[in-house]
């Protein structure tokens, strides 16, 4: 799935909006006990109640792709009849109304969820009319011909509220506060099936987590049955590692520099396309040679990728470098500038000793004190000549 498609989901978490038809719950405490079930029709509840679950599951479709949203899908065994993906297919196609199913999902969560704490496991059902799109790409409600039948899972931690004094109206008084068992903001989620192309795709679903680094391995295997992605830290650690690897003493820091500036010219060039910017082996092959590496050391480049990487292994781009500060650092000096003006800073011999060289012109500042350069104090001293 890409933004546009997250998004277009999203905005069905609206009361106005809504189509959700059922919603399903059950609480869970640090000892692994289910305290409490819930099924409702969703829009029975309260108006208010309703606005709040709208938060929560738009929450469950935030964030980064390739970080906190994840594209994942199904080995081909899971779509047997004792698969992962076929019971969840099962669980959307009964509307969330067999006890039994939801009893079973609700079992395999427990069982394979990390977390030593109270966190409620939400389940809505949803049926999503979908519009045509008219060629001028606007909205046409009354050309839908498919819809997108669908089930989100949202896991809450549960936490009690701070202690603290509040005011009482009633006794018009100062008093210490009731604390409440609150419902924080989803930690881990899914939507099943996929929305790919505007319309359903079974063969996929979308991972929420909260922490990109914290997949939760064992509930993504035994409970949901995808391949486990590589995490964005993990996709980092691995590509420098590559490129370490392929460069060896040639990887100097004019090298890393243009490599850098050509990856977030990719993906500068890419901005308005919804998808994220994808790098099979080929493309950090091309990356290389654009970035000025020895035609001998990426010779054998991408057999080399698929033994170090793995086959079909691909990065996003978004995950290997930074999109508004790069870092550059020494044992005693750290330099943040602008990926657009990497061309800033340069490695010069001076005295004998390299030297990254920065060019000044008319500001610089330390904690805040703008400190004089040679062309302002000129500049001061022209004016004070006058």
């Amino acid at each position: 799935m890409n933004k546009k498609e997250i998004t277009e989901i999203k905005k069905q978490f609206t009361p106005e909006r809504s189509s959700i038809d059922r919603i399903c719950g059950c609480y869970v405490d640090g000892e692994k006990n289910k305290r409490m079930e819930l099924a409702e029709l969703f829009l029975t509840l309260p108006e208010e109640e309703v606005f709040k679950y709208c938060e929560i599951f738009k929450k469950t479709l935030s964030g980064t792709i390739g970080k906190n949203l994840l594209n994942m899908e199904f080995p081909l065994e899971q779509e047997m009849p004792d698969g992962r993906q076929h019971f969840l297919m099962e669980l959307r196609s009964s509307g969330l109304k067999d006890d039994a199913l939801l009893e079973q999902f609700y079992d395999q969560v427990i069982e394979n969820y990390i977390y030593g704490e109270n966190y409620l496991i939400l389940l809505i059902h949803a049926v999503y009319d979908i519009p045509g799109k008219s060629t001028s790409n606007e909205e046409m409600f009354d050309a839908s011909d498919e819809v997108f039948d669908f089930i989100l899972c949202s896991i809450c931690p549960v936490n009690l509220s701070k202690a603290g004094l509040c005011y009482n109206p009633e006794k018009n008084n100062i008093e210490g506060r009731v604390r409440d068992w609150l419902i924080d903001p989803p930690a881990k989620g899914f939507l099943f099936p996929a929305f790919h192309d505007r319309s359903t795709d079974i063969h996929n679903l979308l991972y929420y987590s909260k922490q990109p680094e914290v997949l939760q391995e064992d509930f993504i295997n035994h409970v949901l049955g995808c391949r486990l992605p590589m995490s964005a830290k993990g996709q980092l650690e691995t590509f420098q590692n590559v490129i370490t690897e392929t460069l060896g003493e040639d990887c100097d820091y004019e090298t890393i520099r243009n490599l850098h500036e050509n990856l977030h010219e990719w993906m500068e060039e890419a901005k308005e396309s919804p998808d994220p910017v994808e790098l099979t082996g080929r493309d950090v092959k091309i990356l290389l040679e654009q970035s000025g590496a020895p035609d001998e050391k990426i010779q054998n480049f991408e057999e080399e990728f698929q033994e170090i990487v793995g086959e079909n292994q691909t990065f996003l781009a978004s995950n290997l470098t930074a999109v508004k500060k790069v870092h550059i650092e020494t044992p005693d000096v750290v330099i943040q500038v602008s990926p657009e003006r990497m061309d800033l800073v340069e490695t010069k011999m001076i005295d004998g000793k390299k030297c990254l060289v920065i060019p000044v012109d008319d500001y610089i500042e330390v904690n805040g004190i703008q400190a004089l350069t040679m062309k302002s104090q000129k500049k001061q001293k022209e004016e004070t000549e006058k």
